[in-house]
């Protein structure tokens, strides 16, 4: 199979679209939630995620867990996790089992400042989307993306 093969070629559109998909959301939503509230979109998503760790058993992410949920490098997260932590939106105590571990919570006012950004991100989300339906190489990814997690 040489590069130029229908087949190949098919696959590298594919993936573009699903880049130029990304690329578009990604945008709208950091312009938003750094507009209205002064978050990058990565912080947005650590501040998500952390928010729904629980203290029953498996409750805490480690930062490893953590870095593949917001798609960052281990180093990066911890950089990203620090910023957070001097705006003191997050805040990092030792695992009481064992000495060595990390964890990472998520302060009042981080929360409060997570639920007043989750509209922006929404709505941000919802209008990149809307948009990115109007065009046609980038609408049956739109519909796969909007029927995932669907009520059946």
């Amino acid at each position: 199979m040489t590069a130029t093969e229908p087949a190949l070629t098919a696959l590298a559109q594919g993936w573009c679209a699903l880049s130029l998909l990304h690329g578009k959301i990604e945008a709208r939503v950091e312009r938003a939630l750094q507009a209205q509230h002064g978050l990058s979109a990565r912080e947005y998503s650590l501040l998500d995620v952390l928010s729904r760790q629980h203290n029953g058993e498996g409750g805490h992410l480690q930062m490893k867990q953590v870095a593949d949920a917001v798609v960052l490098s281990q180093s990066a997260t911890t950089r990203l996790v620090t910023r957070l932590e001097d705006r003191g939106l997050l805040s990092r105590y030792l695992c009481p089992t064992d000495r060595r571990g990390i964890y990472t919570n998520v302060t009042a006012a981080g929360l409060e400042l997570l639920e007043a950004a989750r509209p922006t991100n929404d709505a941000a989300l919802r209008q990149a989307l809307d948009e990115a339906a109007k065009n046609p190489e980038l609408a049956p990814l739109v519909r796969a993306v909007s029927s995932l997690n669907a009520p059946a």
